[in-house]
C-alpha cells in the first residue's frame, strides 16, 4: 500500500515520563518505552480505512526497527459491488510489505510477475527490493458478495546491503502457517521467526519475528526475546496490560532493546500481534513508497519509476 499520513497518533510519551526511571524494570526485562492507542483513520486507496500504528518518519523509529510502518484495518462490512476497491499501480523500492488478511479476501499482483490472493488467515510478503509496481485489490469474489475485511500491513526495512535485491513474492498460506500454545487460553501462530523452537515459513534478510497471539478467555504469559533485539506488542481486538499500562484496539506497546522478557495480561478475549528484531542501525531517508539511506537514493527511486525501470502492470 501507499502510505499517507493524515492522522497522527496520540500523545507519545517516553519510558521516563511513562513509568518514571526508577521504576523502569526489574533485571531481565524489558522497559517499557511507550504506550498509546492510535487515533483516527485514513483511506488508502478506496479499499482499506487503517489506523497507522506508527511509521518511519517517527522519533520511535529506531525502537521499532526493522519494522518501518504498522496499518491496521479493524473489521469493516463493505456492500456488494461490481467494482474494484483497492489500490491500484504504485511502486516501492528499498523495503518489504507483509499483508496479514483477518477477514475478507485481498488480491495482488505485481511487476515482477508475483501474484496471488489471499484470504483468511493467509500472508503474502512481498520483498520489493530494487523497485517494483504493484496494485492491491478486495478479492473479486469477495466484492461481489461483499461481508467483513480486516487486515493489518507492515513495512520492513532491509538493510543498505540487500535494498537493491530483486523483488520476491511469498505466498504463504494460513495452513502452513504453525501454531504455538502458549498457557491453556493463548495460542500463536508463528509467521516469521521462531517462537518456542517452532519456526515460521517466511524468508527474511534479517533476524526478526512477527508472531499473531490470539487469547480465549482472561489470561497472562511471558514471552522472551533476543537480547539487543527491538520488541512491539500491537493490540488487534480486546484489553491488554503491559508494564501496568492497559490498551484496546489499535493500541501500541514499545518495549526497549535491554532485557530479554516482559509479561503481558489480557482482560478477556484478545488478538495481538508482536514484532521483535534484530535492529537496522542505519539512516532511513524516506520519501512515500521509498525507503533508502540516502536522499540521493531516494531522487534515483524517482527518477527509475518514472522512466519505467520498475516496470508497469499491463
Amino acid at each position: 500500500m501507499n502510505v499517507k499520513q493524515k492522522h497522527q497518533p496520540a500523545e507519545v510519551r517516553m519510558e521516563r515520563d511513562l513509568i518514571g526511571e526508577s521504576d523502569a524494570s526489574s533485571v531481565g526485562s524489558k522497559r517499557l518505552v511507550l504506550a498509546r492507542v492510535a487515533q483516527g483513520s485514513h483511506w488508502v486507496g478506496d479499499g482499506f480505512p487503517v489506523q497507522s500504528l506508527f511509521a518511519y518518519h517517527e522519533p520511535i523509529a529506531k525502537d521499532v526497527s526493522p519494522f518501518l510502518l504498522f496499518d491496521y484495518a479493524a473489521p469493516r462490512s463493505f456492500r456488494p459491488t461490481a467494482d474494484r476497491r483497492g489500490v491500484g499501480e504504485h511502486p516501492h523500492r528499498g523495503f518489504e510489505t507483509v499483508t496479514i488478511v483477518y477477514a475478507g479476501e485481498v488480491e495482488h499482483r505485481d511487476s515482477a510477475g508475483g501474484s496471488g490472493k489471499i484470504g483468511v488467515g493467509d500472508v503474502q510478503w512481498m520483498t520489493a527490493g530494487s523497485g517494483v509496481v504493484h496494485e492491491e485489490f478486495h478479492g473479486t469474489e469477495f466484492s461481489r458478495q461483499g461481508g467483513l475485511l480486516s487486515m493489518a500491513q507492515l513495512w520492513v526495512n532491509l538493510p543498505a546491503e540487500h535494498k537493491m535485491t530483486k523483488p520476491r513474492y511469498q505466498e504463504i498460506l494460513a495452513a502452513n502457517i504453525p501454531t504455538v500454545q502458549i498457557t491453556e487460553k493463548t495460542r500463536g501462530r508463528v509467521i516469521a521467526g521462531a517462537l518456542q523452537d517452532v519456526r515460521g515459513p517466511a524468508q527474511t534478510f534479517t533476524s526478526l519475528n512477527v508472531w499473531d497471539l490470539r487469547t480465549a478467555d482472561a489470561d497472562h504469559w511471558t514471552l522472551d526475546f533476543a537480547p539487543g533485539h527491538t520488541a512491539t506488542i500491537a493490540v488487534l481486538e480486546g484489553e491488554v496490560t503491559v508494564a501496568d499500562q492497559r490498551l484496546g484496539p489499535a493500541g501500541l506497546f514499545v518495549l526497549g532493546r535491554d532485557g530479554s522478557s516482559i509479561a503481558i495480561q489480557t482482560s478477556g478475549e484478545a488478538k495481538v500481534l508482536v514484532l521483535s528484531g534484530a535492529p537496522i542501525d542505519e539512516p532511513i531517508v524516506g520519501h512515500g513508497p521509498f525507503v533508502m539511506n540516502t536522499q540521493g537514493e531516494i531522487r534515483q527511486a524517482m527518477l527509475d519509476y518514472q522512466s519505467g525501470r520498475m516496470g508497469h502492470l499491463s
